[in-house]
Parts: C-alpha cells; structure tokens; sequence
C-alpha cells in the first residue's frame, strides 16, 4: 500500500477542488506545487490592506448554479460587477461594444441608429472570403470599431499585426444595442471578499501541501507516493516535449504602490492603441470598493512564450491542436495519471469551467458519475 490515495501535482484551482471532493470521500492526498504559494494564477496577496491579483484580474462569473453555489461554500462574494472601459489615445469607450460605445463614437441614440450605422460600415467596408484578421474584424463590425477597440489590442495579445493573423481568430465580436455596461451575461457574477488565495486555503484544509516541490524534477520518487496522480502542469513538459513545444502566450506584470486614493476610477481600463505597450491597467482596490488611503496598480504586458515562463493562454491553433492530439494520445496510455486543468488540457478555462472540469473529474475518478 503506497502512504496516499492521490499525489495531486498543482495547488492551483482544479488540483485544490480535486483535493477538497476526494478528502470528503474518504481519500488520502498530496498536493505539491513547484510555486512558493498555493491558488496558482487566482493567487491574491494583501498589499496595503488591498487584495492584488498577482497573475492579472479574475472575476467569478458563471451561469451554473451548482458552481456557483460549490463556491460560495468557501468565501462569501461581493456584488461586483465587470464594466471595463477602454482607453484609445485618451477617449474612453465602454467594453464590450454597446449604445454607450456607439454614442460616444457617432453621436446616435437609439439601437436602429446604431445597427444602421454599423451595417452601412459592414457594406461599405466588408470584403468577401476576408482572408486575415482585420478583414473579418471589419466584416463584422466596421472600420471605427474595429480601428479604436479591436485592432491595436489584439496585435497587442498576439504579437503580431493583425494582417498577419489568422481570419478564424475572431469569429464575432459581442456587439450589444443596450445601455448596459456589463460584461458578462452570466447569472452569478462577483469577487470573494478576502481574496482568491482564502478559497484555495480553505479547500485544502486537512489536505497536506508541500510547496516549492518540482514533480518532474523528482518524478520516480513521487510515483511510489501515491495509488493515482493528477496532473494540472504542461503536458507537453510531461513527456519531455518528444513532439515539440505547444504554443502559448506568456505576460509581464508590472505592479506599483501609488500615494493617492484613486488611480484610474475604474478596476480595470484596456489601452487599445498599439503604440502604449501594455493591453491594461488593473486597480486591485476597485474589484472590492476599497477606501484604503494608497492604491495598487498593475500593468500587463503581453509577450512570446518561452521555454521557462509562465505558459497563460494556450495557442489552439490547428497546427498547435494537431500536435496536442499526439500528447493527448500519451496521456491516455499513462495509466494511473490523469490530466486536468488549463495546462493539462491545453484549453483555455474560465474559473468555473475549471471546478465543473474538477468536480467531473472527481466523480469519474472516484465515483458518482
């Protein structure tokens, strides 16, 4: 008999979720982690009596009301609501695109002016079988838009010119002919009071955490741990990248502690002319309508990947998709390993994708399901 049911590799999200439901079933754990800290990227740390995100801004939203009720068992939410503004060569507009946005770009009032404006753009503008990012953009909601709030912050994201991008990147862009500046359409929607890092805590209360433990660096070692692993890292690391590097796209943060109150009134502005460098600023105090006398700011920075930074979006690109279906293909022959969460599966998950994607993978695993 080996000393633990389960080694779970990641202390982030999906690996504490795993670890919560299978103690509950009676099961032994080991979570380690190669950070300094638990929670992965939704890790909050207290600067100034302020919670900041350390890995870029996460908002909780979800239309699922079992996640939504699976996480409130471990932190109560605010009432936040996620209103970004842009900012474009110092005018701001109103994210996503809505009759704010429009009003303030051609001065119409009503949703027919709107639409009409746009579907005259469209025809004006649009080509047929657009064959690059910038001609879809336009197809889709003319040249205005897509030149203040679209085109410079996406050859931001990608770090390349939009020209060059593929078409299939950008298949619609929320368009809204209401006065509602909320992003999100989904039915729950806030931000845990206390920070993210106070859910994951409490999630792996009773679970032993080592950290600073890096499983692929002592991997024979940490197999004789445990029955089964759960793996949230790379997979392509997994397997020593034997088919290549998947692709993904990496950031820079740049935080700073400013003597004023308020900053930039809002928690989140996006800077979508190209020339500015980052794609935005975050103002962690806003996400929790803090009075605190200083505030926190973050500036990301897009950038390359490579080998050794962190990994954030995944490119799933066809040729990078095809080469995920070969790491995949050793990942079902590995036997007691099982790979879950963003890294582990290449795929871009929101906060509740990633516990309905634990919570399945619970009950596949061990039971009920």
């Amino acid at each position: 008999m080996k000393k633990y049911d389960f080694l779970i590799v990641g202390a982030g999200l999906f690996g504490a979720v795993f670890a919560q439901e299978a103690k509950k079933a009676g099961k032994k754990c080991l979570v380690i982690d190669k950070r300094s800290h638990i929670a992965g990227n939704i890790y909050t740390k207290e600067i100034e009596g302020i919670q900041v995100h350390e890995y870029g801004a996460h908002i909780f939203h979800t239309s699922d009301r079992e996640v939504w009720e699976y996480v409130n068992q471990f932190a109560e939410f605010n009432r936040y609501t996620n209103s970004p503004v842009a900012n474009y060569q110092g005018e701001i507009y109103n994210m996503p695109f809505n009759m704010n946005t429009f009003h303030k770009l051609w001065g119409v009032v009503t949703p027919q002016e709107a639409r009409k404006k746009i579907e005259e753009q469209k025809r004006e503008y649009a080509v047929e079988n657009p064959k690059n990012l910038e001609e879809q953009a336009i197809n889709l909601v003319g040249p205005d838009v897509y030149t203040k709030l679209v085109k410079g912050y996406t050859e931001k994201q990608w770090g390349k010119r939009a020209a060059e991008l593929p078409a299939f990147i950008i298949k619609r862009l929320p368009v809204r002919f209401t006065y509602d500046n909320n992003y999100f359409d989904d039915n729950y929607q806030g931000i845990p009071i206390g920070g993210y890092t106070k859910i994951v805590e409490k999630m792996l209360e009773g679970t032993e955490v080592r950290l600073n433990c890096n499983f692929l660096e002592h991997r024979d070692s940490y197999r004789e741990l445990a029955e089964d692993i759960i793996y949230t890292g790379m997979i392509d690391e997994y397997f020593d990248h034997c088919f290549g590097n998947l692709e993904y796209r990496s950031l820079r943060f740049e935080t700073e502690i400013l003597e004023e109150e308020n900053y930039q009134g809002n928690a989140v502005v996006n800077y979508t002319e190209y020339e500015i460098p980052y794609t935005r600023i975050i103002e962690h105090k806003h996400f929790e309508y803090g009075t605190q006398p200083k505030t926190v700011i973050t500036r990301e920075y897009p950038r390359v990947w490579n080998p050794g930074d962190e990994p954030y979006y995944p490119v799933n690109n066809d040729k990078n998709m095809e080469l995920y279906g070969k790491y995949f293909a050793l990942a079902e022959k590995e036997g007691n390993v099982i790979f879950g969460g963003r890294l582990g599966q290449y795929k871009y998950y929101d906060m509740d994708d990633t516990i309905e994607a634990a919570l399945h993978c619970v009950r596949k695993t061990i039971g009920g399901e």
